[in-house]
């Protein structure tokens, strides 16, 4: 499953989130890093989920860039 990300950047480093996973949520000093904690976090969160029996929700949010 491909879920989306948002990365945001923040005061010196970077946060992302996964609109489809509430809670899921990681930070890092750079993009790269920021791209690689949320994959850990998702493989995690996802795991969490099984353990405890909950359904794993479909991947629904798009993602588009939009000119202004």
């Amino acid at each position: 499953m491909r879920y989306a990300v948002v990365i945001e950047r923040a005061d010196g480093n970077y946060s992302a989130y996964v609109p489809d996973l509430p809670g899921c949520v990681a930070v890092g000093d750079t993009v790269e890093k920021t791209q690689e904690a949320i994959r850990e976090a998702i493989r995690f969160h996802l795991a969490g989920m099984r353990e405890d029996g909950a359904p794993i929700p479909e991947p629904v949010t798009v993602v588009d860039y939009v000119a202004a």
